[in-house]
């Protein structure tokens, strides 16, 4: 066989090879798209599911005017017979979770239960009403089962409802969604938003329109590891946050991005060095935050307009917002706020701490400040 023919059959199998490759290719990411749709089908059909076995287990004890301690009973029966035809997952401790799961949720969705022909052909799941007709509900549940147990210990409705759409929209994990409620997220964004806005909370989740909506008081760093009342520099404080650079974004909120740490610019021979410069892309802006250990100063405030005014002047571009500053300090002082700066200054002071804040605190707090808004509208 001559070295010409030879170099057409290995040129043949090299075209093979490539075609077979590209095929590949296309089959496994056809393949995992396809167990992607099947594996979140099958959740959503199992949340809709647990919601119906708690209606059932409500309406049992509805209809029958059980009694507690007999309740418990049914369900210790109840388990026992499911476990030995349907496997694990049907402890009585599991019944009562989907029980409370009901109980939580159905406040604003129907008792109804309709599953989509594509998601009822695909999952061999037909769950049917007592009219034996499948309805829709009015709010269609979203995340895995996991996630509503979780949300289920949630008794404010309104922060229940803003944690779902967040979890969903941001496509939080189980940790991050522990750790955004944990944290008093919902009742940290109300405390630092007029009354309007707090209802939007709960009915479209957090709206990033304008910088002010970026603002949370206090950011919680509990996961820089650091101790409130232990000693440490602010090089310390931004060495720990880049080290968990995904928490930090995550605590910054909606849309941010890292750009730099210790930025450094020049103006006029000399040098100067932001700590971080994030940007937000829902904002389409520039953030820069300085990290301040001390009290907050006016010199602290004047800098932080400084380097605002240069990335405004010099950096961003003409279809972007103006730059966005953020002085994030232990201590800070809204009344020296005020009086240094301009009304119209993009400027914030914000409070950050090193534990999770109580929760109950902030919860009267909540509650407390929403009172005095009432208090406002009845005396007007």
């Amino acid at each position: 066989m001559g070295g010409t023919e030879m170099n057409e059959i290995e040129k043949n199998n090299q075209i093979i090879e490539a075609r077979a490759e590209q095929l590949a290719n296309r089959i496994e990411a056809l393949v995992v798209e396809a167990r992607k749709k099947i594996t979140s089908t099958v959740n959503v059909a199992m949340v809709y599911t647990y919601f119906e076995v708690g209606r059932y287990i409500i309406e049992d004890e509805q209809g029958g005017k059980i009694r507690a301690e007999y309740g418990k009973g049914v369900l210790n029966g109840v388990s026992a017979r499911l476990t030995a035809k349907l496997g694990k997952g049907w402890s009585a401790e599991n019944l009562r979770q989907m029980r409370k799961f009901f109980v939580e949720f159905s406040d604003f969705r129907t008792t109804g239960l309709e599953i989509h022909e594509t998601e009822i052909q695909t999952t061999g799941l037909e769950i049917q009403n007592e009219n034996r007709n499948h309805r829709l509900l009015n709010h269609q549940f979203v995340l895995p089962w996991t996630h509503y147990l979780i949300l289920t210990h949630v008794a404010n409705p309104d922060a229940r409802r803003f944690y779902e759409i967040e979890a969903s929209k941001q496509q939080w994990s189980k940790r991050q969604l522990q750790r955004q409620i944990g944290s008093g997220l919902y009742e940290r964004l109300a405390l630092s938003r007029d009354k309007d806005e707090v209802m939007r909370l709960a009915t479209e989740g957090q709206v990033v329109e304008k910088p002010s909506d970026i603002i949370k008081d206090p950011l919680v760093l509990e996961f820089c590891g650091l101790k409130p009342d232990a000693s440490y520099s602010e090089t310390d404080l931004e060495s720990a946050i880049i080290s968990r650079l995904q928490d930090f974004l995550l605590e910054m909120g909606k849309g941010f991005l890292f750009e730099a740490r210790q930025k450094r610019f020049t103006f006029e021979e000399r040098h100067f060095y932001i700590d971080l410069v994030l940007y937000n892309r829902l904002l389409q802006a520039y953030c820069l935050v300085d990290l301040k250990m001390d009290d907050l100063t006016h010199q602290d405030l004047g800098q932080m307009q400084m380097y605002v005014n240069y990335y405004d002047r010099y950096v961003k571009e003409d279809f972007e917002k103006p730059t966005i500053g953020i002085l994030l300090c232990e201590r800070k002082n809204d009344a020296l706020v005020e009086l240094t700066l301009p009304k119209d200054a993009n400027i914030y002071a914000q409070q950050y701490a090193l534990c999770l804040p109580d929760k109950a605190l902030l919860q009267q707090k909540l509650r407390e400040w929403i009172a005095e808004f009432k208090e406002k509208e009845d005396e007007e």
